[in-house]
């Protein structure tokens, strides 16, 4: 079932000007000082800044965002601290996203904080469920948003947790946000030294601590409030958070692939601190799958709002985020999000279109009707369709280049190598060319190179699905400032060029083909109808790339299995066996541009340890052992 939408809270102020909820009856900080309280209670509760010096990373959880104070306060101590970690991770649930015009607002009250809430409101992202990624200071303040009902969004995470801030609404107002399940969930995520604080002090919020295993005691609180809570687990576990894999010693790694996928992980890995060796058997990046002049951005959608969807929609909302800071950062990547169009297949598509955009914010998606679409693409439909405000078009080879840039001198490009086989010895991966000669290792590897994948993890169910691009001259089709796509897509002018595809063929020639232009010219014509008239196959140029197609046609990202190890009858993706510091990052098929920055940044970070950026149940859905175990489920 879809997903119910986010609502933003109704908000109004108490008479001396402290942020109120309408719907909780609370207000959202002390009046005496919201900055003192989060200080007071939440730093200090948890006995920071002094307990992360020195440490490589930090991570806080906070049940309730609201306005972003406890994190403002958090970031400014972090960035006032010479011994702050390397990097601070913030985890927040919410529920009623407020939106950045109101938060601008709020936000006047802390001038301190003027140049980090700028930063934030920027990012802000689209309220749609789920988990929302957002990276500050370079990458080393990471605040990851999880948008929904706390005890759905604490079931799905997968992190371990090093200090709690507690600070929903009033108990009694908001029982859901201090039950004794959500505190249980709580002590599963926790790192075996992790500590707790709040500001609240009711009975029924000790007892359900003490129910879920956590030991408290009071201190005094802030302000005119008497007290206040710290705690800790009474008795350590083993946190749920702990990575599947163990981490490397040695934090060097070799990535195959210059495409998409290679070019976002390696960026991911150096930023991180990696020392990363890029190998690509062509003379410059780029050069297959990834290499058309352009493609389309954009989400998926599905009536039940399903696996794949969540999954897309994710990636695409991250997709621009990650632009945008490469952009600020200097390495604008080549494109333009300005809005692209899905027009409907037929009557019975645009109504459930229509009904299916009324779920979404406006800022994700609206409805266009046929005069409407129609006047924004400056041509008529047929049809009306979706329009993705967010979405456009990019270069696929111009994104790759800047990525590879971002990683800096961590990051070594080595081009014209060609590697024909790995192998695995000392702990260190060894990849050899077709005379068996070593060209690198070390003892990490990623495999990134899409189909040229295959060879070298044959286990891997990756499918070559060839892609004829055409390419229609400027001029010869009416200016487009928008994308637009049905079953296939049109781009804007791009370097004097329409791209204009994709043919889906299951076969690997590489030749181009006039019956694949024949049948981009029908594409074309079901988009803009007329505007396909004069056009001939023969006469059009065009390019041919491989996608490298999954059977559920969703991508692989995580530690690849171990397909000769011997699985037990309960066997989960979390205990199947793994060969040890092999990844992968592949399958990406036609959908690269969407798939590929999040999907890096997911397994970036469980190589690294770091709190994932999704969900679990999407996590699982990207796992290259899913086949294997769903082969060991079926008995074969």
């Amino acid at each position: 079932m879809p997903q119910p939408p986010l609502h933003g809270p109704r908000l109004d102020f108490a008479p001396d000007g402290t942020p109120r909820s309408a719907d909780y009856e609370d207000i959202y900080h002390a009046a005496a000082g919201g900055p003192g309280q989060a200080r007071h209670v939440f730093l200090g509760g948890n006995g920071l800044p002094e307990r992360w010096a020195g440490r490589e990373r930090f991570v806080i959880l906070e049940n309730g965002f609201g306005t972003g104070l406890n994190f403002l306060a958090t970031w400014a101590a972090w960035r006032a601290d010479p011994n702050r970690p390397g990097r601070l991770h913030y985890l927040a649930v919410e529920k009623h996203p407020i939106p950045a015009s109101q938060l601008a607002r709020l936000h006047l009250a802390w001038p301190e904080f003027e140049f980090l809430s700028d930063a934030l409101r920027r990012d802000w992202p689209v309220p749609v469920p789920g988990f929302h990624r957002l990276e500050f200071a370079g990458g080393r303040v990471v605040l990851t948003l999880l948008l929904g009902e706390a005890a759905e969004c604490l079931r799905q995470l997968r992190a371990r947790v090093d200090a709690f801030y507690l600070d929903g609404f009033d108990p009694r107002k908001n029982p859901d946000m201090w039950s004794a399940p959500l505190f249980r969930r709580c002590a599963q995520l926790a790192a075996p030294d992790a500590t707790l604080a709040t500001w609240c002090v009711a009975g029924a919020v000790r007892e359900a601590l003490v129910e879920a295993g956590f030991a408290w005691e009071k201190r005094p609180g802030y302000a005119g409030k008497r007290d206040m809570l710290t705690g800790r687990l009474a008795h350590p576990t083993n946190p749920s958070g702990t990575p599947a894999t163990p981490l490397p010693r040695e934090r060097r790694a070799l990535v195959l692939g210059t495409g998409l996928a290679g070019s976002a992980i390696a960026w991911r890995l150096a930023e991180r601190g990696w020392q990363v060796d890029v190998l690509e058997r062509h003379g410059q990046p780029a050069r297959e799958a990834s290499g058309n002049k352009a493609g389309i951005a954009r989400p998926m959608l599905s009536v039940d709002d399903n696996i794949a969807s969540r999954l897309n929609r994710a990636c695409f909302l991250h997709t621009a985020r990650s632009f945008a800071r490469l952009d600020r950062e200097g390495y604008p990547p080549r494109r333009r999000f300005n809005g692209l169009l899905q027009m409907a297949r037929d009557p019975e598509h645009e109504a459930r279109q229509r009904d299916m955009a009324r779920r979404f914010p406006a800022e994700f998606v609206t409805f266009l009707e046929r005069d409407e679409a129609g006047a924004r693409l400056g041509h008529p439909t047929g049809l009306g369709g979706w329009w993705f405000p967010g979405a456009g078009w990019a270069n696929p080879p111009g994104v790759c280049q800047r990525l590879l840039e971002a990683g800096g001198l961590a990051l070594t490009l080595r081009t014209d190598s060609a590697v024909a086989s790995i192998a695995r010895h000392d702990d260190q991966w060894a990849l050899l060319d077709a005379e068996g000669r070593l060209l690198a290792q070390a003892p990490v590897l990623v495999l990134a190179n899409g189909t040229g994948a295959r060879p070298l993890a044959p286990h891997l169910p990756l499918t070559p699905v060839r892609g004829q691009v055409s390419h229609v001259p400027a001029g010869r089709l009416p200016p487009l400032d928008h994308a637009l796509c049905r079953e296939g897509y049109l781009t804007p002018a791009v370097d004097g060029i329409h791209c204009l595809g994709a043919s889906y063929a299951w076969d690997e020639g590489s030749e181009l083909r006039n019956e694949e232009h024949a049948g981009n010219l029908i594409r074309l014509a079901h988009m803009l109808p007329g505007a396909e008239t004069g056009l001939d196959p023969a006469s059009l140029d065009g390019r041919v790339g491989f996608r490298a197609a999954t059977p559920d046609r969703l991508p692989m990202a995580g530690p690849l299995p171990d397909p000769d190890a011997p699985l037990a009858r309960d066997c989960r993706l979390a205990t199947l066996p793994r060969q040890p510091g092999l990844y992968g990052l592949l399958g990406l098929g036609s959908r690269g541009l969407v798939w590929a920055s999040l999907a890096a940044e997911a397994l970036a970070s469980q190589m690294e340890g770091d709190p994932l950026p999704l969900e679990g149940d999407l996590m699982d859905a990207m796992d290259p052992g899913r086949f294997r175990l769903r082969a060991h489920r079926r008995g074969r």
